[in-house]
């Protein structure tokens, strides 16, 4: 069997970023930027007033000076001549600041009386001026290509003028539960059938990272209809199956996956939950053969499926980092694979306290409810005391009190 590590570099170097799309502003919201930004304007594009007040020359200006008001900038306004020594002019906050003025006196620090203002603290050059191209300069880089674009990449964008942006697209994922005992979702469960539970969680799992999903169904342990299905997944960018990749005899996952194309790369990973999980390629198109159980499948999708997809949507970091956190109760675990426990995550006093979350039996899914995190417990150890120090992913999404 493949150590974890290993197979999650295996999955990573097999999966290449999708080609690129030109969407609307708001659609680029979570995508990852395809090209660089290069700022087609100066930010502000214009000198304008950060305050209510009075634009002035600094050298009119001293304490108790006090000059006659002459025309008023309201923000959106021009100003389109030059201040005249020795007077003020009314302004708002963003108005363009007209030419020759070197200050601001905000309205709190002046005394206005008709016509005539009262100066009641000189200036400062420059006082709440904003000056064009300050915050951003015609040419410069904005956002190169690989930035995740969130609000405030939103905000720049749309202060510069664009509309649209290039990102990577996002992949059409696959999903294919396998087994003569599952059943659509329904109003009734009949005796000896399982509902069809892989199928939604793993599309909700695919949504959450960004990508797309399209569900193909339930394949029976049948041959040619295993053959159908997985043939229709392969049109996706990526398949991912549930099921039907272990060693029982109608297990033909893989079999029919290498009949169609699927150069498998992967079988089994020294992991708990886990090891029965298979990956492949098809033309370049990633193929992932996840176990049955549900907490498997949730497991394996989150520390191997996910960081391959948010590598095919051109994120940067992909892997989430493992922090530490200190064990409040001891915990067992058999020697030989490495152990994903399912814990509960307090952050209290600047530190990750951890429990567990229940019964470690991979068949107990409600666990996953009181779970947002992974400890990591190493393949060669059996025994980690209350008070230790272990490291733990944080699951996606999954709120730490």
């Amino acid at each position: 069997m493949t150590s974890f590590e290993e197979a999650r570099d295996l999955i990573l170097s097999n999966v290449t970023p999708m080609d690129t799309e030109q969407v609307e502003l708001l659609d680029s919201l979570g995508r990852v930027a395809s090209e660089t930004v290069i700022a087609q304007y100066n930010l502000p594009s214009f000198d304008n007033s950060a305050m209510d007040g009075y634009a002035v020359r600094v050298a009119d200006s001293s304490t108790l000076a006090s000059l006659p008001i002459s025309g008023y900038i309201p923000a959106g306004g021009t100003a389109t001549d030059e201040i005249a020594p020795g007077i003020a002019i009314k302004i708002m906050t963003g108005a363009p600041v007209p030419h020759g003025c070197d200050a601001i006196v905000p309205f709190e620090e002046a005394t206005e009386t008709g016509q005539v203002v009262r100066i009641e603290i000189s200036p400062l050059p420059g006082q709440h001026i904003r000056h064009a191209g300050e915050d951003v300069r015609l040419g410069e880089t904005v956002l190169a290509a690989g930035t995740l674009i969130r609000v405030p990449e939103i905000g720049i964008l749309a202060a510069l003028g664009r509309s649209s942006i290039q990102v990577y697209r996002k992949p059409l994922v696959a999903i294919l539960a396998t087994g003569d005992e599952l059943i659509e979702i329904g109003p009734s469960l009949p005796e000896g059938k399982v509902f069809n539970s892989n199928s939604p969680t793993l599309a909700a799992a695919v949504l959450e990272v960004g990508a797309t999903y399209k569900m193909i169904g339930i394949a029976r342990d049948d041959r040619e209809h295993l053959r159908h299905m997985v043939a229709l997944g392969l049109q996706a960018d990526v398949l991912i199956t549930a099921a039907g990749v272990s060693v029982g005899d109608r297990d033909f996952v893989r079999e029919i996956l290498e009949e169609l194309g699927v150069k498998q790369l992967l079988w089994k990973v020294k992991m708990k939950p886990g090891k029965s999980i298979a990956f492949g390629s098809n033309r370049g198109k990633p193929v992932f053969s996840l176990p049955g159980n549900p907490v498997s499948a949730i497991v394996t999708f989150e520390e191997l499926v996910r960081p391959a997809l948010l590598k095919m949507m051109g994120h940067q970091c992909v892997i989430k980092p493992l922090v530490t956190a200190i064990l409040q109760e001891e915990m067992q675990k058999k020697p030989g694979r490495m152990f994903l426990s399912r814990v509960r995550l307090v952050h209290r006093d600047g530190k990750y306290l951890a429990w567990s979350a229940g019964n470690q039996d991979t068949g107990r899914l409600q666990t996953m409810l009181q779970t947002n995190a992974l400890a990591v417990l190493p393949a060669d150890r059996t025994v980690f005391a209350a008070g230790e120090e272990i490291r733990v992913h944080l699951l996606s999404n999954a709120p730490v009190l």
